[in-house]
């Protein structure tokens, strides 16, 4: 048999096997033992995986062959799942960001329902806790989806830049038009350089390096997020508050 042959014929068993009973259902539709709390589905193990070897080494530091080692299944299944690494990445984020950057526009609506002109400190709180408190949660991804957005963020390659920017430019642009009229004494390029270092500041939180817990004997711990929203509002609000820079 010749490769080219071979190839397509573990392509169409892999496609068989992921329509077959026992095997994985089409996205979106997870079958009704998955439901119910079975084993999971071959994709959803690929999801699973994939996600926390993408958190703890960078989109460039895992290939689809350790995911495909670590989750059990062929190369073939994540191309019929996924398409490439990058869809694997895009249907992660579908999943996990979604979510987060609608409860940020939901509460932002709810802060101009509650008052034309909602402070500075109620735009902050819709924006910071939905990533803080959301991102913990296990439907949410839990712990390695916000190690994984922390890690993402810093990574330069365009491909991760394009899809944190589809999961939350929108959301993350209402905010920025939200704080302008907030301060309208602060000019719009000082608001866009403080809203990146409040970027900064809520990633570095999420990341929860354990840096901070070594510096003060554990009393400072960000993975208590009740009181990490609690000191970090006001200190963020004072500098969107300060003097524009000469």
């Amino acid at each position: 048999m010749r490769k080219g042959t071979r190839l397509k014929s573990t392509a169409t068993k892999a496609a068989s096997d992921a329509r077959s009973p026992r095997a994985a259902s089409r996205p979106g539709r997870p079958r009704k033992q998955d439901v119910q709390g079975a084993a999971p589905s071959v994709r959803e193990r690929i999801l699973e995986v994939a996600e926390r070897l993408f958190a703890e080494h960078g989109m460039s530091g895992v290939g689809l062959r350790a995911i495909t080692a670590e989750a059990k299944v062929n190369l073939a299944s994540v191309a019929y799942h996924f398409g490439s690494k990058e869809g694997l990445l895009e249907e992660l984020f579908a999943q996990r960001a979604a979510p987060i950057a609608k409860e940020r526009l939901r509460l932002l609506d709810q802060c101009f329902e509650q008052n034309a002109t909602p402070t500075l400190e109620q735009i902050l709180d819709a924006f910071l806790r939905p990533a803080l408190t959301h991102g913990v949660e296990p439907q949410f991804g839990g712990p390695a989806f916000v190690k994984l957005r922390a890690r993402l963020a810093t990574e330069p390659e365009s491909m991760t830049r394009k899809i944190l920017g589809k999961a939350f430019d929108h959301s993350s642009k209402k905010f920025i038009e939200a704080i302008v009229k907030a301060l309208p004494e602060i000019p719009r390029p000082e608001i866009e350089w403080r809203f990146h270092f409040m970027l900064g500041a809520m990633f570095y939180t999420m990341a929860d390096s354990g840096r901070i817990q070594a510096l003060t004997s554990g009393r400072c711990d960000p993975g208590d997020v009740k009181r990490a929203l609690h000191h970090m509002i006001p200190f963020l609000a004072a500098g969107f508050r300060s003097a524009p820079v000469a």
